[in-house]
């Protein structure tokens, strides 16, 4: 307020004169104490869910870590992220792979559990079998902590993501850690060593990996074929079976990552395991249908969008 209007301009308060001839203050930093503690209240109703996101970057923000990150913001939760590696890629391909030392990411690992905590952890891109060995010891020594594991091998594009001694160490190792695992069809071959071609193999498939030691398995149904998309979970007790609507479109750059980051976001949120995927389902569909149409190969989804 200006001193023409009978006020004092100051950092910290103001006043003003009140119609019968006294003073009126208004402190400025009370304001700002209210405003302050009324959105830090608001926040902690809001972030629900701490995920833990073992994953590769993507320079190009459509999957990994970035895509990983912003899924669990959109649905509320807080994302922490050990990066296992680092690629130069965009919506048409990856150029390179840069893998760090294995004891790099065991440090932010250990960085993440040690303070905040996870209510979930979801494993991605694991890039090396040193890498995968120091996933297994975090999973062995947190059993707790529910485990989403995205069996990632290729990238949408196509190009190799993991070598053949990890995707062995997937299959023997971390898949008995894991609370739930999610392999494309393609992914789900090649674990199982056999062709996928109908709903009543998928669902098989999904019994059979289960078999393998992994509490649930999600055999997601994206790489089919058919006017609907069919994802088959096995809870380890009973089949539920999601049911989309294809969408003709080239924006699915990153649709793995996102799945896996929402069912984690959902665990960590007490969600149950049916209904996590549920939700990440139609949040990943939503996502996809109303995608940016950035880049010229396999673009990006919305991730802001929220399905809840």
């Amino acid at each position: 307020m200006s001193d023409g209007e009978g006020g004092h301009n100051a950092s910290l308060f103001y006043y003003r004169r009140a119609p019968d001839g006294g003073v009126l203050f208004s402190y400025l930093y009370h304001a700002i104490a209210v405003i302050f503690l009324q959105t830090n209240t608001n926040r902690k109703k809001i972030v629900k869910g701490r995920v833990l996101i073992i994953a590769g970057s993507d320079s190009s923000g459509g999957a990994g870590i970035q895509a990983d990150l912003k899924t669990v913001m959109a649905l509320g939760g807080y994302g922490m992220s050990a990066i296992t590696a680092l690629t130069a890629q965009n919506t048409k391909g990856v150029r390179a792979v840069h893998i760090p030392p294995a004891d790099f990411l065991r440090q932010q690992i250990d960085a993440c559990l040690g303070d905040i905590g996870a209510d979930a952890i979801k494993i991605g891109m694991i890039g090396s079998i040193e890498n995968a060995e120091v996933i297994a010891e975090v999973l062995q020594g947190n059993p707790d902590i529910p485990v989403i594991l995205d069996p990632v091998m290729v990238a949408t594009s196509g190009a190799a993501l993991g070598s053949d001694e990890v995707a062995g160490f997937i299959k023997q190792t971390l898949l008995p850690l894991a609370h739930l695992v999610t392999p494309n069809l393609p992914e789900a071959e090649a674990l199982l060593g056999r062709a996928i071609k109908c709903d009543d193999d998928m669902l098989s498939a999904a019994k059979e990996l289960a078999g393998l030691g992994a509490r649930a398995i999600l055999v997601k149904g994206g790489h089919g074929q058919g006017a609907m998309v069919r994802d088959f979970l096995w809870d380890g007790q009973a089949a539920h079976i999601f049911e989309n609507p294809r969408l003709e479109t080239s924006a699915t750059h990153g649709t793995g990552c996102t799945l896996a980051s929402a069912i984690a976001t959902g665990l960590a949120q007490n969600m149950i395991l049916h209904e996590a995927c549920g939700r990440a389902i139609a949040y990943v569909h939503a996502a996809i249908k109303t995608a940016p149409g950035l880049g010229k190969g396999h673009g990006p989804l919305n991730h802001a969008v929220t399905k809840k």
